[in-house]
């Protein structure tokens, strides 16, 4: 997924060993070592927020296709007690098939 896109492991990171020089560290090699840090983290954050978009937006879908179930068990219970709906007979075979396709989406179950 965004494996290609991350250069460092935690490992990678942890093990990095810099030459000294006789002023200390090399400048560039360190800066070279921290642009990859910082886009690695880039990234992580980007994928992170992006995740948590997916996973609201999923919740969202979720409580709504659950609403409809509600409101699909309450409309058969209403057609049981007064025998049609609307003006319309609904058969209660019909009825929980409908319920059974909103459940699969809801909760993912194939057959």
């Amino acid at each position: 997924m965004y494996s290609d896109k991350i250069f460092l492991t935690p490992k990678e990171i942890l093990d990095k060993e810099f030459k000294i020089d006789a002023r200390g560290y090399r400048p560039q090699e360190v800066d070279k070592f921290l642009d990859m840090v910082i886009r690695d983290y880039s990234e992580f954050l980007s994928t992170i927020k992006r995740q948590e978009r997916e996973i609201k937006d999923l919740n969202e879908d979720n409580l709504k296709l659950k609403q409809e179930i509600r409101r699909l068990k309450m409309t058969i219970e209403a057609a049981e007690d007064e025998g049609t709906t609307g003006g319309k007979n609904i058969s209660n075979v019909d009825m929980l098939r409908r319920i059974s396709q909103l459940e699969k989406i809801v909760f993912g179950k194939d057959e």
